[in-house]
């Protein structure tokens, strides 16, 4: 029997965990009230002052592992940029909120005209707070939606980006109806809720909605009725981890007869991680989507080069923010961090392809869609390059 399901609020605490996209709201506050601040007017001639905020100091070594690779990423940026110039300032917060906080404190106190960060759901909602009183606008490295909003916009891949992809794939290649599977769990109503929006929006009839309790016995006990009520759908939408439920669900649903070959499966998460998983049989076929592989792997190989190590999971996301914030410098605009600045509907250029800042906070990015054939990605449409073909 396959072993799954490993410490759930240890992970809700990450932006996005390694493994795929995660729903990270279980062990965070929900978003700050304070209306959104129009960001301090900058000047073409001065250096803009970023703050960047990196978990460094919590006495876990994966936090300062990360802390390197947000500073190394971010510099990166810096080095690539025309016509803008930057200062960035590195900030530890220890990986809580309280450190997030102070550090935030220092950093406004210090001049600093946009914070870059920080990693974890209630810090970047505890440091929002703290920014909006000084008219400050923060890019969080987070991947929750709920503590999007206001002066916090969360850099981090989202459920509803990948839903809304998948699902407006899954209908231009003649799909009609879907049956969600999802877990007892925060992260399993905010995946089902994606995807049952994505499917209104695309046209896609939702048959059914399996909810399982999130355990091994949960899973083994739920495929009876994930079968019978697949058996009208031409599309099974799996919304948990390869961590988590989606090689026990691959391999028991198959084998009860729910045949991959009559019914398309659709991970609402990534499944070329772990590496691992493409061995297993279950995944063979199915959909999942993901950043653009050719841009990501140009990242990873000069990240490697300059740094001599490989670079983290979600370092992309500090080159995106220091990107974003240096096209719009370079614009010369006084109001370059402005809410309305931040929004430009034509997004931004990040390391993994095209992405942009919505004014609810959130975020769109352009994704490809890929399958796995004989234990390989295989990408079957390509992320677009820009929003006016994204579908969106």
């Amino acid at each position: 029997m396959i072993k799954l399901f490993k410490a759930a609020c240890k992970a809700a605490r990450l932006a996005i965990a390694p493994a795929a996209l995660v729903a990270v709201a279980a062990c965070s506050p929900g978003m700050t009230n304070l209306s959104a601040p129009s960001g301090p007017r900058t000047a073409p001639s001065k250096p803009v002052k970023v703050a960047l905020l990196v978990p460094a100091g919590s006495g876990q070594p994966s936090d300062d592992i990360l802390a390197t690779a947000l500073e190394n990423a971010a510099r990166m940026a810096i080095a690539d940029l025309q016509g803008a110039q930057i200062q960035l300032q590195v900030y530890n917060t220890g990986g809580s909120a309280a450190g997030a906080s102070s550090a935030a404190t220092t950093a406004l106190n210090d001049g600093s005209e946009i914070i870059l960060g920080p990693v974890y759901a209630e810090a970047a909602n505890a440091v929002g707070v703290i920014a909006a009183q000084r008219g400050v606008n923060v890019l969080a490295f987070s991947n929750n939606a709920t503590i999007a909003g206001n002066n916090v916009f969360v850099l981090g891949p989202l459920f509803q980006t990948s839903a809304n992809r998948l699902m407006t794939y899954a209908k231009a290649q003649g799909k009609q109806s879907v049956t969600v599977v999802y877990a007892d769990n925060l992260a399993g109503e905010l995946g089902q809720n994606a995807v049952s929006v994505a499917a209104r929006r695309a046209g896609m009839q939702v048959n059914a909605a399996v909810r399982h309790e999130f355990s091994q016995q949960g899973v083994i006990a739920a495929v009876p009725q994930i079968k019978a009520s697949a058996a009208n759908s031409d599309t099974l939408f799996l919304t948990g981890t390869t961590d988590g439920t989606i090689p026990l669900l691959t391999q028991l649903l198959p084998e009860s007869g729910l045949s991959p070959e009559t019914t398309q499966y659709v991970s609402l998460t990534r499944l070329d991680i772990p590496a691992q998983t493409l061995e297993l049989p279950g995944v063979q076929g199915s959909w999942f989507s993901l950043p653009d592989p050719s841009r990501t792997a140009q990242f990873n190989g000069r990240y490697q080069a300059t740094y001599g190590t490989a670079a983290h999971p979600i370092a992309g996301l500090a080159y995106d923010g220091i990107a974003a914030i240096g096209a719009l410098v370079a614009s010369g605009r006084p109001n370059a961090l402005s809410k309305p600045s931040l929004t430009q509907a034509q997004g931004f250029e990040g390391v993994t392809g095209i992405f942009r800042l919505n004014p609810d906070g959130t975020n769109d990015r352009g994704l490809a869609v890929a399958t796995i054939q004989n234990k390989q990605i295989m990408v079957i449409d390509s992320a677009p390059s820009s929003f006016a073909r994204a579908g969106f």
